[in-house]
């Protein structure tokens, strides 16, 4: 079997010592690396390389790595770990909003760091592999059909990020079970660590596209002091189906 060439990983940091770093350890790590040190650079190197991950600082020069990692989005899914100098919340979470996948804060372990591209890229191929045939699950409107990739509610599409089309197929495929935030990150982004606020802004966000009234969300209803439960509406609620997937059902040991 012929060996697949290794992962392409652009790192986009304007602090040359750092660059080197990152590079250099995922260089040993067997990825091919590539650098640019701004925004504008970091979108021609992106276009002209097609990354299979990019590593971007949030704090560049010309276009900051927020407006940098939106253009990536409108281009295509590829994976970003969003790197600061700064640990504040809303930081982190503006960077999550616009679609990274990771977010690492300076100072940082580099090998910490080549653990989380590891994982995000072992997550992006499972993706891409994806299932050969799959049944379309459908709940309260929405219907998600795994094979396509696509979700639609009451026959909309639903402009879903990578990573929120992958929590609402997990939430539909197992309805009206408590789901704990870092059952989520494990199973959804593939992680055994990390910042449990990833979740909840994916939530956050998701709630914002399938919920009528976000404020007041009917389908994906928070559990306290666990994490989060697709709600399936009884048969008499207007509007509302019952949730239909080949495992729809499970509800076997571990999952209570």
């Amino acid at each position: 079997m012929q060996t697949p060439p290794p992962a392409r990983v652009l790192v986009v940091d304007d602090d040359p010592t750092v660059a080197e770093v990152v590079a250099g350890y995922l260089d040993r790590a067997g990825f091919t690396v590539d650098r640019a040190a701004d925004g504008p650079g970091a979108l021609e190197r992106a276009a002209a390389l097609r990354p299979d991950l990019v590593v971007l600082d949030l704090m560049l020069p010309g276009m900051d790595g927020l407006e940098v990692c939106r253009r990536l989005r409108d281009t295509g899914p590829v994976p970003v770990i969003m790197l600061t100098a700064r640990g504040d919340e809303d930081d982190r979470i503006l960077g999550l909003e616009v679609g990274a996948d990771d977010y690492v804060t300076k100072p940082f372990s580099p090998r910490e760091l080549v653990l989380r591209v590891e994982s995000v890229l072992r997550r992006a191929r499972v993706r891409a592999s994806g299932p050969s045939s799959a049944p379309p699950l459908r709940a309260a409107g929405i219907t998600l059909d795994p094979v396509a990739r696509r979700a639609s509610k009451d026959g909309t599409e639903l402009a879903l990020t990578v990573r929120e089309f992958d929590l609402l197929a997990f939430l539909l495929r197992h309805p009206g079970r408590a789901c704990g935030r870092e059952e989520l990150m494990r199973e959804v982004w593939g992680w055994e660590f990390g910042d449990l606020s990833t979740v909840t802004v994916h939530v956050r966000r998701l709630r914002s596209k399938v919920e009528d009234d976000p404020a007041r969300p009917r389908l994906i209803q928070t559990v306290w002091g666990v994490g989060y439960r697709f709600e399936t509406p009884t048969a008499e609620t207007p509007g509302f189906e019952t949730p239909t997937s080949e495992t729809s059902t499970e509800s076997g040991p571990g999952h209570a």
